[in-house]
């Protein structure tokens, strides 16, 4: 019977003077120890997502603990069937996660634990719970009467400023995937005004793995080939198929590859469709095809 494999998510801000650099030996490390995965490396850090046995993944915790730089990281473990990487890809960023505002780590939102979290629904606490995520992550799943502000990427995120300026006089408390984006984001935050923000410690990550079946709805989207991991044990769908409308949360990318945006397809259309979010990108797609077909064929 084949070891169980575990994908391990983690992230830690901390001063690389030389990214180029450490990310040679870090790549050099994982390649060692067997891993695959996607890390990013900047100056301000590191954030990544790596797969392999348990064995492999506890080497590569210890080896990372026994760096002053990175002792006491924090990682979110799942078991997975078969390896959400392909490879392992190391690469230098500008950020960490692209955000394009100057914000002070040292001034983040405080941190609370995910009982502390769950508490404040069950104590039914005037608060607002924000959503630090893109659109396509939450459409598919969210906490339960959260904020969900429609944003495309990390860098629109200042526009909530706008969605809540008047709640400055309420608490704040937000989550993203792992916890990385909360720590920009709650930062900006507080230098515009806001006083009382708080963040999820270990995000959705680490509160699926506490909680369960609690005050999450659908599923979590993840930046690997799977999209989507369970939280809950029922995994009921919150969102619908992009073509027929019946309840689905089957995420992919569409199959023209003109469009390539994320979709929720069901099955059947997916089928009927080549895989694509529409009927008309699967009509463009059949004319590109046959386009090509005629290229090929007087080319012969």
């Amino acid at each position: 019977m084949e070891k169980p494999l575990i994908v391990a998510a983690f992230y830690k801000y901390v001063n690389l003077k030389k990214p180029e650099l450490f990310r040679k030996e870090h790549l050099k490390l994982c390649d060692e120890i067997g891993l695959r995965g996607r890390i990013l490396v900047a100056k301000e850090g590191i954030n990544g997502s790596v797969s392999g046995t348990p064995e492999q993944i506890e080497n590569y915790k210890e080896k990372m603990n026994e760096d002053s730089r990175f002792k006491g990281t924090t990682f979110k473990e799942d078991y997975c069937e078969m390896h959400p990487f392909k490879k392992m890809n190391i690469k230098v960023k500008p950020e960490l996660v692209r955000f394009e505002q100057n914000v002070d780590l040292k001034n983040t939102g405080k941190h609370i634990s995910p009982k502390e979290f769950i508490d404040l629904y069950e104590n039914k606490e005037d608060c607002v719970i924000l959503d630090a995520r893109n659109n396509y992550e939450s459409r598919v799943g969210k906490f339960k009467d959260a904020i969900t502000p429609d944003i495309n990427n990390f860098r629109e995120f200042p526009k909530v400023i706008e969605l809540i300026k008047d709640k400055k006089d309420k608490k704040i408390v937000m989550y993203c995937t792992g916890g990385i984006r909360c720590e920009k984001a709650s930062a900006y935050l507080k230098e515009n005004g806001f006083e009382n923000v708080y963040q999820l410690d270990g995000g959705i990550l680490g509160f699926a793995k506490e909680f369960p079946d609690s005050v999450w709805e659908g599923k979590c989207f993840v930046f690997d080939k799977r999209l989507l991991s369970p939280v809950n044990k029922e995994d009921l769908a919150i969102t619908n198929c992009d073509i027929c409308d019946v309840r689905c949360d089957l995420y992919k990318n569409c199959s023209n590859n003109d469009c390539d945006d994320f979709c929720v397809v069901c099955l059947e259309c997916e089928k009927q469709y080549g895989g694509c979010c529409s009927k008309e990108c699967f009509i463009d797609m059949q004319k590109e095809t046959r386009a090509k077909s005629k290229l090929a064929l007087a080319s012969s």
